[in-house]
């Protein structure tokens, strides 16, 4: 994870040092800063705890994570990440299908993750305050914090499609600078 060679670093921990901390193998440690290295549970925590980081906040994201909706946009976000920026489109539409089906609107209430491209911030926004209308609740607080894009983000993509853009997309994206045509959110 690129996330504890960050804290490390930042921290002046060379990785024998956090190994030593840790009780873990320095090849423990390197292999823990490998992108996509499926580590244990308990070697995270470990690392964490010589890092600084109290138990309970440890415990406490884990939980956290674990009672998040699937299909939340949280969720969806972190698999964005995961799978690279063009599986926006695939992830964020399983999370607008899943709070359709089940008519809650759990699945808006956490933010995005951190790290999302701004365009995408911007995205997930307009269709959480969408679906939080369509709830019959307020948008979440993290959807109404985020703003406009610096540039115009036309998703469709084809030049011909702008103008139809401009006219047809909802405020809740427009008011951030993303044009989408008005059957966006519908699948086929």
């Amino acid at each position: 994870m690129e996330l504890i060679g960050n804290v490390r670093r930042q921290r002046g921990v060379s990785q024998r040092a956090l190994a030593q901390r840790s009780g873990l193998s320095f090849r423990g440690v390197q292999l823990l800063e490998t992108p996509g290295h499926d580590a244990r549970l308990s070697s995270l925590e470990r690392v964490a705890l010589a890092l600084g980081l109290p138990r309970t906040q440890i415990r406490r994201a884990i939980a956290d994570a674990l009672s998040e909706p699937p299909d939340s946009f949280f969720c969806a976000s972190v698999r964005i990440l995961e799978d690279g920026e063009p599986s926006w489109r695939r992830h964020f539409m399983d999370c607008v299908d899943e709070v359709r089906r089940s008519g809650s609107a759990a699945a808006l209430k956490t933010p995005v993750a951190p790290g999302l491209p701004e365009r995408l911030k911007a995205m997930a926004a307009g269709m959480a305050e969408t679906l939080a209308e369509e709830c019959g609740v307020a948008a979440p607080q993290w959807a109404r914090s985020i703003g406009p894009l610096a540039r115009p983000w036309f998703v469709a993509g084809y030049e011909n499609l702008k103008a139809a853009a401009v006219v047809e997309s909802p405020v809740a994206f427009r008011s951030r600078n993303v044009f989408v045509l008005a059957n966006f959110l519908e699948r086929a």
